[in-house]
């Protein structure tokens, strides 16, 4: 696995040291949001994220594992737009190019234990040209990492991804359960379904998607889609059969 950057060495300004007319002593504060390059301030985040990145297959039977990339964890606004303002966008990506933006310690992978419970909610956008996927994916990392795509007691959002394809884009948020209780938890926690009902767990994935339509700024006419990770493995396909619309 690909060693993280380490944000100790990113420059607070471009020539490496603080500004003349910024910092403690002057004692004036500032956020990222004034100056991207220049701040001295930073917010923390409720959680830590880390970024993956999947690079396109080669077509000869290339390991997962080997093209599924962490690029870098982060735990406040200001680092989350320093990565941004450093990485590609998601326009210019090459074609089974993935961006995955999961909380600390969970791998955007099926088989992680604190997803293989859990399900998605996504959307295709087949008219390439005609959508900003860059100002999109923005948004729905915004909604993940402000914690506004579920209440702070829901515990069920694990992370975002953006997929990009020759036919379409497509992006989606995983959730720790697919509204049941997840077996063999206890009930001392309902946070991510433990000692819920599944009546409870079905409203709060509703909630879900629909903020995460609202962030895809979809008419009432189109709908995002939440389906299993367990159906999907058994699909083999990441389109399963869809358990809920919105």
């Amino acid at each position: 696995m690909a060693e993280q950057v380490d944000l100790t060495t990113i420059p607070i300004s471009p020539d490496g040291e603080k500004g003349a007319d910024s910092g403690p002593a002057t004692g004036k504060l500032i956020t990222v949001f004034h100056d991207k390059d220049n701040f001295n301030v930073k917010h923390p985040l409720m959680n830590k994220w880390t970024l993956w990145f999947t690079k396109p297959s080669s077509g000869k039977g290339d390991n997962w594992n080997d093209l599924l990339k962490e690029v870098i964890t982060f735990n406040s606004v200001e680092e989350f737009w320093g990565i941004y303002n450093n990485i590609a966008p998601v326009s210019d990506l090459a074609m089974k190019s993935d961006y995955h933006l999961f909380k600390e310690g969970v791998r955007p992978e099926w088989e992680d234990p604190q997803n293989k419970h859990g399900g998605k909610w996504s959307y295709q956008f087949k008219d390439k040209r005609g959508v900003d996927i860059n100002d999109l994916w923005l948004h729905t990392m915004m909604a993940a990492i402000g914690e506004t795509l579920e209440d702070e007691e829901d515990g069920e959002v694990m992370g975002v991804v953006v997929n990009v394809r020759k036919a379409f884009f497509r992006i989606g948020v995983w959730t720790r359960t697919i509204g049941k209780s997840i077996p063999g938890r206890g009930d001392g926690d309902v946070a991510g379904g433990k000692g819920r009902s599944v009546d409870k767990g079905q409203k709060i994935l509703l909630s879900i998607g629909k903020r995460f339509k609202e962030i895809l700024k979809l008419p009432p006419n189109e709908s995002v889609e939440f389906s299993g990770h367990t159906d999907s493995a058994h699909s083999g396909s990441s389109r399963a059969k869809a358990k809920l619309t919105v």
